[in-house]
């Protein structure tokens, strides 16, 4: 769009009440910095809602507003409207068929102005377009309805299983795979089929929200398996003897050596999708059955969550706000791997920057870019270590320093001393809980003298499992089923399943905490080298909320089942 239209949008908006000239302002400022059309940068600054934008925009135009959770964007049936705008077109340009009615189509449009598309659709359909208006996200939620969310790939991996039926011999493909050269393996793997298989595969684990994809040989079959919340899911696979092909695909995305397949192997692809960048970091591995591939989806264009949406208590959030506004001292996320830490200190990072505070990052990767901090990227090939970067960024004249995670003495002596000499240090540390930090740092070396006076907070945290919203029932537990727990509600909820959450029974997860001020008792505690029970023991007297204690009160609350609480928190104190 020009930028004529994006002032009359503003305009429009300014005149409807939803913004301020100043709210205005600052989105055409941030527009100029980072591009994109107004309307999602407002939406993308929390300012408007997207529904708000379209609503506006289909009173100005004269066209009706219809949204999802209305019912309204449900196509007619048995109009065989899937002929009339195939999925992919669909997806592409955020458009849906509603019904048909002799020469007339109403589809449903994100961008009922864009000329050329309805024009596009009266050359396809043959008929002439009757444009309704309505969000691209519930577009996107009625299209996964009509068309089927896996639609596209199960006719994909059909396909292929027609193929290997057809052309290649069982017997055969095991031998036949090993033989094939460089040339032909670079061949198979641009073909149409297969280029698009991989294409649709990485497309719809991002639509299902999927954090990585699981590529793996076995002896007589693919296993294809989506991570989803924390939880691996099985997808139909695609046919035995598309593995090469596929993993080669893959591999040339990511600019790693094809021909090397006895050897693990790192790399990268950016993806853009519906105007959002996605990295995806790529690992092989090589299996006895060959090489198995996982995608890690890290999605830049995703909001980035404020500490009160993370999911801490009332009181955790108060003790961690009031630690970040320290001018110096260090602060640990501690958890394993996948628990959300990098969120919650971008979260913590996100509430303290200002104009006045220097914050410099050092990251392995960097998962989010933050206006207005510098960043840096490790690359340990060229030397730019997590130490060497610490090292290089005390001639910054630093205020707040991140560091993405303590590994060695080096990287933790320097992230002491920094905050011993006027800093504020955030890290993570890989440990079951809170008070298991302070003897981690120990383990690897460091003196408590230099521990006691620099340490200010250590989260714990672990991300849970959200029971689906729409589906979740309430039941009333037996005594039996709660053991010795003791839960303050009468009814709790577990998982059923719907649509809308795949007939999981969950959507989407949250973060639950265990928080350790570090007061006077902790400090004398941490001189005389005490173990992380003694240190736990006196922190929970004081007050301290355990990791299961946080569970529980999601499960009070409504938010997640009792089970996923057991299941999230054993082992973790």
């Amino acid at each position: 769009m020009a930028t004529e239209k994006y002032f009359k949008l503003g305009e429009l908006l300014i005149t409807e009440g939803l913004i301020t000239p100043s709210d205005l302002d600052k989105a055409i400022n941030h527009q100029r910095k980072e591009g994109g059309r107004l309307g999602e940068v407002l939406v993308k600054l929390g300012i408007v809602t997207e529904e708000q934008i379209v609503k506006v925009v289909g009173k100005q135009l004269g066209l009706a507003f219809f949204s999802f959770s209305a019912g309204m964007l449900k196509p007619a049936i048995d109009q065989k409207l899937d002929q009339f705008i195939p999925h992919e077109f669909a997806i592409k340009n955020f458009v849906l068929p509603l019904s048909h009615t002799l020469k007339s189509l109403t589809v449903a449009m994100a961008d009922p102005l864009d000329l050329i598309l309805i024009d596009n659709l009266r050359k396809l359909t043959g008929c002439e377009i009757n444009p309704v208006i309505a969000t691209r996200s519930d577009i996107l939620k009625a299209m996964d309805d009509f068309y089927g969310k896996s639609s596209m790939l199960k006719s994909a991996v059909s396909a292929s299983y027609e193929k290997s039926e057809a052309e290649e011999p069982a017997a055969t493909i095991e031998s036949h795979e090993e033989e094939l050269s460089l040339d032909k393996l670079v061949a198979r793997a641009e073909e149409a089929p297969v280029v698009k298989l991989v294409d649709l595969i990485i497309r719809q684990a991002i639509n299902e929200r999927a954090s990585d994809i699981h590529i793996e040989p076995f002896k007589d079959r693919i296993s294809l398996r989506y991570r989803i919340d924390g939880k691996l899911y099985e997808i139909p696979p695609p046919a035995k003897h598309l593995n090469l092909a596929l993993v080669s695909r893959v591999k040339i995305l990511a600019k790693l050596d094809i021909a090397e397949k006895r050897l693990p192997q790192d790399g990268a692809i950016v993806v853009k999708l519906d105007d959002r960048v996605i990295d995806l970091r790529v690992s092989t591995v090589p299996t006895i059955w060959g090489e198995k591939a996982v995608l890690r989806i890290l999605d830049k264009g995703s909001t980035l969550l404020s500490l009160s949406q993370m999911g801490y208590e009332p009181k955790q959030l108060e003790e961690i706000r009031r630690a970040i506004q320290m001018p110096y001292g260090l602060i640990f996320v501690t958890g394993p791997t996948g628990s959300g830490k990098s969120t919650s200190l971008y979260a913590m990072l996100n509430e303290i920057k200002s104009p006045s505070r220097n914050i410099v990052t050092v990251e392995d990767p960097v998962e989010f870019k933050l206006d207005g901090v510098n960043q840096v990227q490790v690359k340990p090939e060229i030397g730019l270590t997590f130490a060497a970067a610490l090292r290089s960024f005390l001639r910054q004249d630093p205020d707040v320093m991140l560091v993405g995670e303590v590994r060695d003495l080096e990287t933790a002596e320097i992230c002491l001393r920094s905050s011993l000499t006027g800093h504020l240090v955030l890290s993570t540390l890989h440990t079951n809980d809170a008070p298991s930090a302070v003897n981690r740092l120990i383990d690897i070396g460091v003196e408590p003298y230099l521990i006691s006076p620099t340490l200010i907070l250590v989260v714990a945290q672990r991300l849970i499992r959200r029971l689906c919203p729409d589906c979740k029932e309430a039941y009333e537990p037996t005594a039996e089923e709660l053991g010795s727990v003791k839960v303050k509600a009468d009814l709790l909820f577990r998982p059923k399943g719907c649509p809308k959450c795949n007939q999981i029974g969950y959507r989407g997860r949250i973060a639950i905490g265990e928080v350790l001020v570090i007061n006077e008792q902790i400090r004398e505690l941490i001189n005389q080298r005490a173990s992380f029970l003694k240190i736990r023991e006196v922190a929970v007297a004081g007050g301290m909320q355990t990791l299961f204690e946080s569970a529980i009160r999601k499960v009070e609350a409504g938010v997640t089942s009792f089970e996923e609480a057991l299941s999230v928190t054993i082992g973790a104190g």
